[in-house]
């Protein structure tokens, strides 16, 4: 697939057949994640691949939408701070940042498979924190259940470019 005919294609799943995901696709879709770019190529993430159905119960608490558990995969990113690049003029640490930009490889990689995946923001940190079993220097930043899909995508509607894009001369 062409790489702009993946991100057109990708779309948040809100529904999963109960149909297994083959080995070599999750290795491909965890390969990804390695290639991520990240601050100084710390790779301050940790990727925890869950089996929906054996912590149905558990993922539940951590996001209640139905669907979320259908997959028989749910991924989570997670920062680990204390190894990510700090800028030096403002103190900002990147790491939520960086493990942002690995669940995108995941997702688009995902989508290049004919895997459906859901950004999950939304959900109740105390909860992943107690699930995962993470420390003060860990953070939780995305979910998202990894399956095939057994939902259509919902209308979406895009701003246009002159909507905010600024070209800076």
């Amino acid at each position: 697939m062409e790489f702009l005919d993946v991100i057109k294609k990708r779309y948040s799943v809100r529904g999963y057949l109960d149909k297994e995901v083959e080995k070599e696709k999750i290795e491909y879709v965890l390969n990804a994640a390695t290639i991520a770019p990240t601050g100084v190529n710390a790779q301050p993430f940790k990727v925890f691949v869950i089996d929906a159905k054996k912590y149905k119960q558990e993922l539940s608490e951590i996001y209640a939408a139905k669907w979320f558990v259908e997959a028989p995969y749910v991924i989570a990113v997670v920062a680990l701070r204390d190894k990510a690049w700090t800028r030096p003029w403002d103190g900002k640490n990147i790491a939520d940042i960086d493990a942002t930009i690995v669940m995108d490889h995941i997702i688009l990689a995902a989508t290049d498979v004919g895997l459906g995946t859901c950004y999950i923001g939304a959900f109740k940190k105390n909860k992943a924190y107690e699930f995962l079993n993470l420390d003060e220097n860990e953070e939780v930043v995305l979910f998202t259940p990894l399956g095939y899909p057994n939902a259509e995508p919902r209308d979406t509607p895009r701003k246009e470019l002159d909507e905010f894009v600024v070209y800076v001369d």
